[in-house]
């Protein structure tokens, strides 16, 4: 029995995609895993994930976009926190990440005493430097600088009572010059080699507070890194007109520090560069995406939609102005045309230790790559 041709393409098309969504969940698993311990600032992670990044590139078969290697390294200072992460109020122990956050600029301190109130959700030890804070949602984050007090945010939908007692052993590292890495790539056109198309997206996250509480960051951004991982693989199998460079951005999380290194140190000129797709929290989609800098780049904005509805990948692209949310807005400040989008919808994890693998759908991957693909396509013609 011969089976209609149809059928075999829609057969091929939909084994392709399911491939494609099984190297993404490879890739979200792997980065978002206690290996890899956050991709921030204690136990190597940031570095472990830079090393495992540039091997999937050269494994992919992209060359490295610079004449050496793959790594653009610069340094930072970064607030960190290796060891002792311990707090008890009221005589309970609490559990870090999820009964409490210590602020990224806090320092060290081990000590105990009674807690002043300041106002409904404030309370103090002034003796001892210590801030005792009470939030409806935990999001940490990273610090360049170190403060010389120590502050802690208490989830209050989890501890119900007024903070009156402190007992804490919490230790910082503050690292002047801590060493990163941007993971720069390309895939050389056929055509105009010297003209590029870059994929972006970040691929440090938080890292650690304490020697057993990690951040995974699986939709931030270990979403997108697979997202542009995937679409390095196609490339490599299918060359442009143009150049394809991409670039894996170390620093983001801590104030979009590797892009500005490479807008400042650009490998490649930056007139060269023909349009910049940035992609950070692409985990989920069941709402669509929203594309920053829409309004500033009307054409390609049309283009994107006109591919879109033509396609059906996304139930809706919505258009947003500028914004300095993500590693893209460099790029745009010094005149390289630029987007930056993101997915809605789904789980709301963020900057949090519930940003887990396991619970990220990863559910328009396969449509975001099919957008990118004609979107590209779109704008060598």
């Amino acid at each position: 029995m011969k089976i209609p041709f149809l059928v075999v393409v829609l057969f091929v098309s939909i084994e392709s995609n399911a491939q494609d969504i099984s190297y993404n969940r490879k890739m979200v698993d792997t980065l978002a895993s206690a290996s890899f311990w956050g991709r921030g600032y204690t136990k190597d992670g940031m570095q472990k994930a830079a090393d495992f990044l540039a091997k999937e590139f050269k494994t992919l078969g992209l060359q490295p976009l610079g004449k050496k290697d793959y790594f653009q390294k610069f340094a930072y200072s970064a607030n960190t926190f290796p060891g002792e992460m311990k707090v008890t109020i009221n005589n309970k122990k609490l559990i870090p990440g999820v009964d409490f956050l210590v602020t990224a600029a806090s320092h060290s301190t081990k000590s105990k005493g009674k807690l002043q109130k300041q106002d409904s959700v404030t309370f103090v030890n002034a003796e001892k430097k210590i801030i005792v804070t009470l939030e409806n949602k935990l999001t940490w984050d990273a610090s360049q600088k170190e403060e010389d007090f120590t502050e802690i945010q208490l989830d209050k939908k989890r501890f119900l009572e007024i903070p009156t007692s402190i007992k804490v052993n919490i230790e910082n590292k503050f690292i002047k010059k801590f060493e990163a890495a941007n993971i720069c790539a390309m895939v050389s056109g056929t055509q105009k080699p010297d003209s590029f198309i870059f994929i972006t997206a970040h691929y440090d996250h938080l890292g650690g507070m304490g020697s057993d509480t990690y951040f995974p960051g699986a939709n931030d951004n270990a979403s997108g890194v697979a997202l542009l991982l995937s679409l390095a693989k196609y490339y490599a199998m299918h060359p442009q007109k143009y150049s394809i460079g991409f670039i894996l951005f170390a620093g983001e999380e801590i104030g979009l520090l590797g892009s500005k290194y490479y807008t400042e140190h650009p490998i490649v000129p930056l007139k060269n560069i023909r349009f910049l797709t940035n992609t950070d929290l692409a985990g989920t989609g069941e709402e669509g995406i929203t594309v920053v800098n829409a309004s500033v780049f009307p054409k390609e904005f049309d283009l994107m939609n006109k591919i879109n509805g033509e396609n059906k990948y996304l139930v809706s692209i919505g258009a947003r102005g500028k914004a300095a949310n993500s590693d893209h807005y460099w790029f745009t400040e010094l005149g390289v045309p630029s987007f930056f989008f993101y997915t809605k919808g789904g789980i709301a994890a963020y900057h949090d230790v519930f940003d887990k693998a396991a619970t990220l759908p990863l559910n328009e991957q396969a449509d975001l790559m099919q957008l990118m693909i004609k979107f590209n396509e779109g704008l060598q013609e």
